[in-house]
């Protein structure tokens, strides 16, 4: 136990003792978790709270075009704003000014209801007795486009969108607009109301959850544990460069003359490394606690859950040593460990989902996404956040941290006993 004491303290001695060392340990990633998080709040909030500005261009001056500047109003996901002709909106559009302009065509009001009326006269004559009733055929009406205008720079997921909401809010005029020709055809009262024109059937959106109200996820919550794993794991860096160092000057020689184990070195560092991932940990969480809500960002909701956060924070700690012992074990100079660290960090946050969500990978991502402890790692702290898990329903994911961990160090182990076996 003495021994394992001594080699901790030895390595509490060399960190403490890097000044530069500590701040990329502990303010670059508080930085990086301030900076994404505020690029990306926009995206985890409702539509209440942002409005996109478009440009509309009505050319038809009637009923059907107030009913959809009415319905753009309603939504709540725009903030309308006029232009005079098709191709002043195109310019702005394709300047950036817009992401999106909508042009009404010409007559859409008064040719729509010329067709209806068409139709609806058609259809009732079917059902007339007199043969004379039957009206002559008249000339079709020539169907009408609203045009979209897209910036160029837009994703095709915010196209799709758009032409979904605006396709249904011109459904639902066409309809209520059959209604009522029908309704003018089939009495002589105006106010009598034969249809119900009110939507039949509706969807209410519920995201699940072991309480009353619904927990519905925010920016701070997703990229408080992604970036935190992602700092976590940045630990292999200065650990295995410190590894390397003590190879090229002698100290593990040295090490090797007194009767201290591998193992027992290897301890001291995990102690020490462990408890700079949870100091790291714990400056995340007051960052999203104290510091978010006074910039405009949520604040992070730790109630009753701090326990287990730490536990979890703990075995995903545990799985980045392990990797950094491994990797200080089998690189035999700086410029072999340091590369490779970063680059694999970086490879193990990308299939791991801290940068693209796993469900949006394609399947072989997916797949392969499972083998990340970043991804067990971030699973576990989502359980945490939005599913208020228990302890018993994190077993499965911290299980599998502590694993990576005790095979990892098994195999820096063995690998450095037959190095240097004589």
């Amino acid at each position: 136990m003495h021994k394992l004491w001594a080699s901790t303290y030895k390595e509490f001695l060399l960190v403490t003792r890097d000044i530069g060392g500590l701040a990329v340990l502990f303010l670059m990633p508080l930085l990086l978790v301030i900076v994404i998080t505020t690029i990306q709040d926009n995206s985890f909030k409702s539509v209440k709270e942002t409005k996109l500005p478009i440009l509309l261009v009505d050319l038809d001056k009637g009923k059907v075009s107030e009913d959809i500047l009415q319905g753009l109003a309603d939504s709540k996901l725009f903030q309308v704003d006029m232009a005079a002709t098709d191709e002043e909106a195109k310019a702005q559009v394709l300047k950036g000014d817009y992401q999106l302009a909508i042009v009404i065509p010409e007559n859409l009001s008064s040719e729509l209801e010329v067709k209806i009326n068409e139709n609806v006269d058609g259809i009732l004559s079917k059902f007339s007795d007199n043969e004379e009733s039957i009206p002559e055929p008249k000339s079709i009406a020539k169907s009408k486009e609203v045009k979209l205008y897209f910036d160029p720079a837009t994703q095709q997921s915010f196209k799709s969108s758009v032409r979904s909401n605006i396709d249904k809010m011109i459904s639902k005029i066409e309809t209520e607009t059959i209604y009522k020709a029908f309704q003018e055809q089939l009495t002589d009262d105006p106010s009598e109301e034969i249809f119900e024109t009110e939507q039949f059937i509706t969807f209410t959106e519920i995201v699940p959850s072991k309480h009353k109200e619904a927990l519905i996820p925010n920016s701070t919550q997703h990229n408080i544990p992604a970036w935190t794993l992602f700092a976590i794991f940045f630990i292999i860096l200065p650990l295995a460069i410190n590894m390397v160092k003590e190879k090229n000057q002698g100290t593990f020689v040295r090490l090797r003359t007194n009767p201290v184990s591998y193992a027992t070195v290897l301890g001291g560092k995990t102690i020490v490394f462990v408890g700079v991932s949870l100091v790291q940990f714990a400056l995340m969480l007051a960052v999203g606690i104290f510091l978010f809500p006074l910039i405009g960002l949520p604040k992070l909701d730790v109630s009753g859950r701090l326990p287990l956060l730490f536990v979890v924070a703990f075995f995903a700690g545990l799985a980045a040593v392990g990797l950094g012992l491994l990797l200080g074990t089998v690189a035999k100079t700086q410029e072999q460990s340091a590369p490779f660290g970063a680059t694999f960090v970086v490879i193990l946050a990308a299939i791991g989902g801290v940068w693209v969500p796993v469900f949006a990978m394609p399947k072989f991502m997916q797949l392969l996404s499972n083998l990340s402890p970043m991804n067990w790692g971030l699973s576990a702290f989502y359980d945490v956040f939005l599913r208020n898990a228990t302890f018993i329903e994190l077993i499965p994911e911290i299980s599998l941290l502590l694993g990576f961990f005790v095979i990892t160090t098994l195999i820096a182990i063995i690998y450095n006993e037959r190095k240097n076996a004589v």
